[in-house]
């Protein structure tokens, strides 16, 4: 499991996927947003806007990812 720390209390799942370099552009992590393949906390999450805060895990990928 990859830690990543965020400087902000609150952060869009887009913008995580960008920040923790997951996704190289905005435009690709709305598509695998969109297109189910991103899970928040265990569940697939079709929100590219859903507020992501301390704790919570974002897999995608074959990658987790918790933000500290």
């Amino acid at each position: 499991m990859n830690e990543i720390k965020v400087n902000t209390d609150i952060i869009r799942l887009d913008s995580f996927l960008k920040w923790c370099g997951a996704v190289s552009q905005g435009c690709e992590a709305k598509i695998f947003i969109k297109d189910g393949m991103v899970k928040v906390n265990g569940e697939v999450e079709t929100r590219r806007g859903r507020k992501l805060f301390k704790g919570y895990i974002v897999e995608f990928g074959g990658n987790t990812y918790r933000i500290i």
